[in-house]
């Protein structure tokens, strides 16, 4: 039995879909009972901040799909580095026998924001003496269908990325390379970079939108300060826009831009390209973006 966590998430709503394709046996934890109906499987209530409705979920289970948990932290608090540890530790109280997290790539000690609370959750999963393999995506192609693509009000794009290139991949990629790991013998103690089949700037990424909805979006790219300054209106604290900024920085110098085989090597297909994912999800995209651009 899988128990998936995060399972009305950008990856977990994928993961079911495929678990019930391939008639796996699964459980999903949500936080809400009307989003858990609503996915149409197996489901059980419960919060990682609560550990007993964790322990509870784990009952029966034998591999874990560890995923979210984290709301945006205040000043020096990472809420999601003590919520998958508590997950991780009752996974190994109740006999759990594998977990595989989804984390972040570049995750590396002391790392600005995910990337460093990813790293620390990493070490303790390593050390849990649970068998476990590791998903690191690149950016998510739903992020521009999700309203995490930062448009503006009046349809343009923004980033603080230059002409740095992103290698973009599809969240049901990233679900069926879990799949493969959860219900197989592949990828113990391994940690695998997930990425689309090739890097987009920020410019290709709007030219490519502008082609699926036959009309014209600009990419307005924004300076590191300027990011900051915008997050910093939006009423973000102060130390997590400039983490933000300074990751843009990273981004932009093209940290994000190689791409990897693991769609292919784990699924046994290539990863979707930006314009199949945009074609597919053209509904989404036109509601994510405002008819007003141009």
């Amino acid at each position: 039995m899988i128990l998936v966590t995060g399972a009305t998430g950008s990856i977990g709503t994928h993961l079911v879909r495929r678990l019930q394709r391939d008639a796996v046996p699964f459980r999903a934890l949500v936080r809400d009972e009307a989003k858990g109906n609503a996915l149409g499987c197996d489901f059980v209530v419960g919060d990682f901040d609560d550990e007993a409705s964790i322990a509870s979920a784990m009952e029966g289970v034998d591999r874990l799909f560890l995923n979210a948990g984290g709301a945006r932290p205040a000043p020096g608090e990472q809420p999601m580095v003590r919520q998958q540890k508590t997950v991780i530790d009752a996974a190994r109280s109740a006999g759990v026998s594998r977990i595989v997290k989804i984390s972040v790539w570049h995750a590396h000690e002391g790392g600005r924001l995910a990337e460093g609370a990813h790293w620390v959750i990493e070490r303790h999963l390593r050390e849990s003496g649970l068998a476990w393999s590791v998903l690191q995506p690149s950016g998510f192609m739903q992020n521009f269908v999700t309203g995490a693509g930062s448009f503006t009000a009046d349809g343009r794009l923004l980033g603080a990325y230059g002409d740095g290139a992103v290698s973009y991949v599809d969240c049901q990629d990233i679900a069926d390379c879990a799949a493969v790991l959860l219900t197989g013998p592949y990828g113990r103690g391994e940690t695998f970079v997930v990425t689309g089949p090739q890097a987009l700037t920020q410019a290709q990424v709007a030219e490519q939108i502008s082609d699926v909805l036959e009309r014209p979006v600009e990419y307005v790219d924004l300076s590191p300060a300027e990011l900051s300054a915008a997050l910093r209106a939006q009423g973000l604290p102060g130390g997590f826009a400039d983490d933000v900024s300074a990751l843009s920085l990273e981004v932009a110098s093209g940290s994000l831009a190689a791409t990897t085989t693991t769609v292919q090597d784990l699924a046994g297909r290539p990863p979707r390209t930006f314009k199949e994912f945009l074609t597919a999800n053209l509904d989404a995209l036109r509601a994510a973006l405002p008819s007003s651009s141009g």
